[in-house]
């Protein structure tokens, strides 16, 4: 992005890529790390927490843990995976969700501020380290070596001369290019999200001390601007946690299945 001179405040330089590398907090520990560690406590005691002293008749914890389990299990894990098979994945699928949930909200909690999945190392270790390998192993204990190799790249129905073309980029989509494609969605929606965050927000601070005449006006637009977006990055944020954990599951439930 260029910069925006203003009348009296010199250059504006807009925020980029370089602002999600984060200096150090001690050794090389950084902030999304650290917010990473964070996540996993804050998942783990709301669960145990929850269920610690579970009722009949639940109370709002207990009910809102029950309502984000019932919507793991049954709207994403039975529903992609299938009613015969899903009820081992279901931790792995809740998990994920949640996991994400967290990290992505992140971005709009204050004094935190920063989606731990806008760097694109934590999703594609995420994906490449634990769900591609979850749902190919699967997949491979369910058809065998060569069966699972048939099931993915040789889809049934299709002419001989097709599968010269055909086998070679399923093996591509489903062996190399889904694990990236898997990571890169969340990464994208919230490194995107939250640089937009930071053009309106600082530019209303830049606008509000540095702008000179009819500019200084501008900053409670930039400012309104910003709030909007926020509400609308909160929708993306748990938006990209459920298509994350929903892909999961179907390539779980595709690598099961009897037919491709």
């Amino acid at each position: 992005m260029g910069k925006l001179v203003l009348a009296e405040g010199g250059e504006f330089v807009p925020p980029g890529a370089k602002d999600f590398f984060l200096p150090p907090i001690f050794g090389g520990v950084t902030k999304p790390m650290v917010l990473l560690v964070l996540s996993v406590l804050i998942v783990a005691a709301f669960f145990l927490v929850a269920t610690r002293n579970l009722k009949l008749v639940p109370g709002k914890f207990q009910f809102a843990a029950e309502s984000v389990y019932n919507f793991g299990r049954n709207s994403i894990a039975r529903e992609q995976i299938g009613a015969k098979d899903f009820r081992p994945f279901v931790p792995l699928i809740l998990a994920l969700f949640t996991f994400i949930l967290v990290n992505n909200l992140f971005g709009i909690i204050p004094f935190i501020q920063f989606p731990t999945f806008a760097h694109i190392g934590f999703p594609l270790a995420l994906s490449v380290l634990v769900v591609y390998p979850v749902y190919h192993g699967v997949g491979f204990r369910r058809h065998g070596f060569v069966g699972y190799f048939k099931h993915q790249c040789f889809p049934p129905g299709a002419p001989w001369w097709v599968y010269i073309l055909l086998a070679p980029i399923e093996f591509f989509q489903k062996f190399v290019l889904n694990p990236f494609t898997l990571a890169i969605r969340v990464f994208a929606a919230m490194f995107a999200g939250h640089l937009l965050l930071l053009v309106f927000t600082l530019a209303g601070e830049y606008l509000l001390l540095n702008g000179g005449g009819l500019l200084k006006l501008v900053s409670p637009v930039s400012f309104a601007v910003a709030i909007a977006l926020t509400f609308l990055e909160a929708l993306i944020q748990v938006l990209q946690a459920y298509i994350f954990a929903l892909l999961s599951a179907s390539y779980i439930g595709m690598a099961l299945a009897e037919d491709h």
